[in-house]
């Protein structure tokens, strides 16, 4: 049965439509290189980045070592979302970031974890009593919760003791599958990757107090083939917006 379409309801949809198009019209992909503890929070970004402007960011993880060595080769990304501060700093001063570009968009916050619930009690005190054979942290040459996890043992005196149960993981990614796996009892780990609703998803964790290590600032960076983009610069701007920071907010982030 064919019913008629009310002429306000008509233009309302036509207009809907129409914006659709031209949304669309103007729609762009960017390239965004991505520090792996950031993995979770970006992607719901993304998703609610692209519903609500049109434009795509297309995301690659991993250690922002490394993605500091891709870029000065000249790999295309056109952002940078870094596990530190001094990272796209560099960048800048080397000439490969748009200078006056970077921002903090979020503080990590770095915790001791095991995927043993009751392993790992709420003053870290398994560091020093603990009879685990592994313990697993991001490489501190390449990730920076991996260099706030040596200054943390450093603090405590637990180096010399600790170091020879190190299992280095190329980026914080892969230092958490270590652990969840059960191939190294505890490890060193951002709070975003174990935190869901406030709350520790499962095992049970410490969180470093911030005085044992740098404050953990992660810094955005525009980069040079970046300069010229739309979407770059629609994805910069909708970081530091209310949608966007109450995920980042979400995972056990702070500003």
């Amino acid at each position: 049965m064919f019913h008629r379409v009310a002429p306000l309801t008509r233009h309302l949809l036509l207009a809907g439509f129409a914006f659709s198009v031209l949304q669309a019209a103007h729609a762009d992909t960017v390239s965004v290189a991505v520090a792996a503890n950031f993995t979770a929070p970006m992607q719901k970004i993304a998703a609610a980045f692209e519903a609500d402007t049109g434009h795509k960011a297309e995301l690659s993880f991993g250690a922002t070592g490394k993605f500091y060595a891709q870029i000065t080769n000249g790999a295309p990304f056109q952002i940078l979302l870094s596990a530190d501060d001094t990272t796209p700093a560099k960048l800048e001063k080397d000439g490969k970031a748009v200078a006056q570009t970077r921002f903090t968009y979020a503080i990590g916050t770095l915790v001791l974890w095991s995927a043993q619930p009751g392993y790992v009690d709420a003053q870290g005190q398994v560091l020093q009593t603990g009879d685990f054979k592994h313990l697993a942290l991001a490489n501190p040459k390449l990730a920076p919760y991996g260099l706030a996890a040596t200054q943390a043992m450093d603090k405590l005196g637990l180096t010399a003791k600790l170091q020879p149960r190190w299992v280095q993981g190329e980026n914080i990614a892969q230092t958490y599958q270590f652990v969840a796996s059960g191939n190294a009892q505890l490890g060193f780990v951002a709070l975003s990757q174990v935190m869901v609703d406030g709350k520790i998803a499962q095992g049970s964790a410490w969180q470093v107090p911030a005085q044992l290590h740098d404050p953990i600032r992660q810094d955005a960076a525009l980069l040079l083939p970046g300069k010229d983009s739309a979407a770059a610069a629609a994805l910069l701007k909708y970081l530091r917006g209310d949608k966007a920071r109450a995920i980042i907010q979400a995972y056990g982030y702070s500003f």
